[in-house]
């Protein structure tokens, strides 16, 4: 599924207000600020990152997305006509269009009348820009559907993770971005974290019988730290054959051994696979800057970004387990602290694992080449 945008709304109140809302935006990773138009510069000082405004009057301080219906005819500064054909923000859409610009409709859904406005300016700009008042569901509703097959990116307005939780899975398809507007540092990452699990399905798991746990001594394993910090439950999915992986829990846990590495996934040995996105690649092949995926014990997933990647010579042990009456395999470094996930989401160390515990797997009747779901026989023992 494609990932959704997120916005920051900074184009009220005076600059320190404005810079507030910028820099903890440029924390969280949001992508786009809406901001006045003599703010341009002072936004790109703050960072690399698309600005949206309205037209400029100096040429040289142009936004990356022009915003039209601020102080016009979208926010309510100016009525809408009777005939929608001669709306200046649709005139002026169509013309900066045709100069080659990347343009912005701004609407605040009123009543029907503005929705019907929204509809008809989205099918001439880029993105469409709709903040709702106290009716919000359902002319978003109404929006996703009757611009479906417009080459017009949806931004809906919101004001917490909720409202962004709402937008982003309307009519299953969503918005294809949100505009945030709050002055809450919690609470904007609170909503970019809901973006960013969004516009991802859940990777389905079923859970496996333990059916033998082996030491085989020393081995190439390979250790992925990644620049995010992970939880207990949660993890990477890594296996021997690639249609039948095991979740593997960060160390997120502290031992009595050595503190907590939330980022670190002990993945196992330099021949396996690891799902990444809708692929697999060998953990051998992993490189910082590498995007890996990493997935908890309700199938959850989210990108993260491979930081480093330690391969070491360590004791290993191959853990082998039945799922559906298929044999499935992997190995893991002998260590206390590297934990597969029981089937009720808690952790179970390979120090401990044994014959007959239930794991967590991620399992498919198709087999893979070169990373890629495909209706072909393999055996992979």
């Amino acid at each position: 599924m494609k990932s959704k945008m997120t916005w920051i709304k900074a184009d009220a109140g005076n600059w320190d207000a404005q810079k507030d809302r910028i820099t903890t935006s440029l924390e969280s990773g949001v992508e786009c600020v809406l901001t006045s138009e003599d703010h341009i510069a002072k936004v790109r000082e703050l960072g690399d990152i698309m600005v949206a405004s309205p037209l400029p009057r100096e040429v040289s301080e142009m936004p990356d997305i022009v915003v039209v219906g601020v102080g016009g005819e979208g926010d309510g500064t100016n009525p809408l006509p009777t005939d929608l054909t001669g709306s200046m923000d649709i005139i002026t859409a169509q013309k900066l269009s045709s100069e080659g610009k990347t343009v912005a409709g701004y609407v605040v859904i009123q009543n029907k009348e503005y929705e019907r406005f929204a509809a008809e300016l989205g099918r001439v700009c880029d993105y469409l820009i709709m903040v709702g008042t106290d009716w919000k569901v359902i002319p978003l509703e109404n929006l996703i559907a009757g611009l479906f097959e417009e080459d017009v990116k949806i931004i809906a307005g919101v004001r917490d993770s909720e409202e962004a939780k709402v937008a982003l899975e309307t009519l299953e398809h969503g918005s294809d971005g949100i505009l945030i507007d709050t002055d809450d540092p919690s609470e904007i990452k609170r909503i970019t974290g809901t973006v960013e699990r969004a516009g991802t399905s859940a990777v389905p798991l079923q859970v496996a019988r333990v059916t033998a746990v082996k030491p085989v001594g020393m081995g190439d394993r390979v250790c992925v730290d990644t620049c995010s910090l992970m939880t207990v439950g949660e993890g990477m999915l890594v296996g021997s054959q690639s249609n039948g992986l095991f979740l593997v829990q960060s160390e997120a846990e502290d031992s009595p051994y050595v503190a907590s590495r939330p980022f670190r996934v002990n993945a196992g040995a330099v021949h396996a696979y690891v799902r990444v996105g809708e692929k697999t690649r060998y953990l051998s092949e992993l490189g910082a800057g590498d995007l890996v995926t990493t997935i908890n014990a309700d199938g959850e997933q989210k990108d993260a970004i491979v930081g480093r990647v330690k391969i070491e010579r360590r004791p290993l042990t191959l853990v082998e387990a039945d799922v559906d009456g298929t044999v499935i395999k992997t190995l893991l470094q002998n260590a206390e602290t590297i934990k597969l996930v029981g089937a009720d989401g808690a952790p179970i160390s390979i120090a401990n694992l044994k014959v007959g515990d239930e794991v967590l797997v991620h399992f498919e009747d198709s087999a893979r080449h070169f990373g890629m779901k495909i209706d072909e026989t393999i055996i992979e023992k």
